[in-house]
């Protein structure tokens, strides 16, 4: 047998493994059905607002961009917005909440957005690329949880990458939580400002770390300059980017229990959604263990809420389409040890 037939016969034999896989992959049983089927949705961001729960997430939708590293073919056009009495309830889709016709200063992929609520008013926060294909996040406002919000004219200013958090704590301070590396552009912000040439670091180097930064009491900009949030070891040490079943790679998330302050987030190429716990909304964070294991289709992006006592994962896979870049959004119960670790979710049984 040549070297030519031996690679041919290696390949075949790969693709077959990988086929065999995947179909022993889409046999699993999934723990929790799809919230939404009607439209594809992702990165659900759920929050308790007027006793019902509302659930802020991507639209996805084949848009026939073709698919790359950077995630081109994540090409959303706009939002819905969809509302529960329980978590076992009904949905009810809202409708569209923003369409990216209607925000002045962008150009394409209305990436995983938020929400927040103050004084009377509901904020929608978003990642958009402006005109020069720079990722910034920009803010909505509505009178209505479920919109439709209008967009403000500019992006938040010193705002930059993707998947915006907005946390409360218990004093009423704000926080924006935000960042993501490769498509998320991350890694062109390292010196400050925006390096189009911007690389992904080495292995050995350390690892990119997401941002944060306190609301002013508009809600509509930053208070203070971002700061890089620490997720450390035990030791006290930041992870390297070889470490990518824990370092951060995208999807902040942060949630309050028990006192303590849990930085929740995607590693991305690992697929699992870790955790990490602090005391204070700056951090730093120390890595605890994984909050969901990898789900079917490459992304992984979550929220936490507490609704009448009880936690909910929000979280997403690709049931419905078996195409990474058609999702859909999920609900399942969250539970926690005595220590205040978080136990696992399997996504499939």
């Amino acid at each position: 047998m040549n070297c030519f037939t031996q690679k041919k016969l290696l390949i075949i034999t790969l693709a077959v493994f990988g086929a065999t896989a995947n179909h022993a992959q889409t046999k699993k049983q999934p723990v929790s059905e799809p919230l939404v089927s009607h439209i594809y949705t992702a990165d659900p961001s759920a929050h308790v607002f007027n006793g019902k729960i509302y659930i802020y997430p991507s639209h996805d939708i084949e848009s026939g961009v073709k698919q790359d590293d950077n995630g081109s073919h994540f090409d959303m056009k706009d939002y819905h917005v969809f509302s529960m009495d329980s978590p076992t309830g009904k949905i009810t889709d809202h409708g569209v909440a923003l369409d990216i016709k209607d925000i002045p200063w962008a150009g394409r992929q209305l990436w995983a957005p938020d929400a927040a609520y103050k004084n009377g008013t509901y904020y929608l926060y978003f990642p958009v690329k402006d005109k020069q294909d720079i990722f910034r996040i920009g803010v909505a406002t509505s009178k209505k949880p479920e919109g439709p919000f209008k967009a403000e004219k500019t992006p938040i200013e010193g705002s930059f990458s993707i998947d915006p958090c907005i946390f409360k704590d218990t004093d009423g301070s704000y926080y924006m939580y935000y960042g993501g590396i490769w498509g998320g552009q991350l890694q062109k912000w390292a010196t400050g400002s925006y390096d189009a040439n911007g690389k992904l670091r080495t292995k050995e180097k350390d690892a990119f770390l997401p941002k944060i930064a306190k609301m002013n009491n508009n809600m509509l900009s930053f208070a203070e300059t971002p700061k890089d949030v620490k997720i450390i070891d035990e030791n006290g040490k930041l992870f390297l980017e070889g470490n990518n079943d824990k370092r951060f790679f995208e999807a902040a998330w942060v949630h309050k229990y028990n006192g303590k302050y849990y930085f929740s987030y995607s590693t991305g190429d690992t697929h699992e959604i870790a955790y990490a716990i602090g005391d204070n909304p700056y951090g730093p964070f120390m890595y605890k263990g994984v909050v969901l294991n990898p789900v079917q289709g490459w992304t992984n992006h979550h929220s936490i809420v507490e609704f009448k006592g009880k936690w909910y994962l929000f979280y997403h896979d690709v049931q419905l389409s078996g195409q990474t870049h058609l999702r859909n959004i999920k609900v399942t119960e969250l539970h926690y040890n005595a220590d205040g670790t978080i136990i696992t979710v399997n996504a499939y049984k």
